[in-house]
């Protein structure tokens, strides 16, 4: 990282980032060509490991690149303003974090704990949502485990 002045280092300050973001960017190999999918997500943090969860089709591009590749990276932002700065210069206030992740694919009771727990919990206006779980058998339900992570704020 190149401006260590806006590293946000600290695991407890990197969730509170991440609490923030409505949504996750996933970048996936696609040959020559990367591919970037937004996507809802839910999130775990214990004892220093980060772990996102997202959903989808069972079919696509999208899934077919996870299952293909299994790495992905990743970034979310919380964006705050933009804003002029003595000097005639210009700067956009953010908060960020980035990484790469492990692509595991969910099945059976973790699929629907993960799906119902994790990602429906973390909305307001799904946490307490009685949705179709007969949709769980077309859905893919993938828990990226973190493995890097980078943080940064522009405050």
């Amino acid at each position: 990282m190149r401006r260590k002045d806006r590293e946000i280092a600290d695991f407890e300050g990197i969730v509170k980032i991440i609490d923030g973001c409505d949504i996750l960017r996933i970048g996936l190999s696609d040959g020559d060509t990367p591919y970037i999918v937004p996507v809802n997500f839910g999130y775990t943090a214990d004892g220093g490991q980060i772990c996102f969860f997202v959903h989808g089709a069972a079919a696509g591009r999208k899934y077919e690149l996870m299952k293909r590749n299994g790495v992905c990276s990743f970034e979310a932002d919380i964006p705050l303003k933009m804003e002029t700065t003595k000097g005639r210069s210009v700067t956009m206030r953010y908060k960020s974090v980035m990484g790469r992740a492990k692509i595991v694919f969910l099945e059976g009771e973790e699929k629907e704990r993960a799906m119902s727990e994790v990602i429906m919990a973390r909305y307001e206006l799904t946490k307490n949502f009685d949705y179709d779980r007969s949709a769980l058998e077309h859905t893919a339900v993938a828990m990226l485990k973190v493995t890097e992570i980078t943080a940064k704020a522009n405050l």
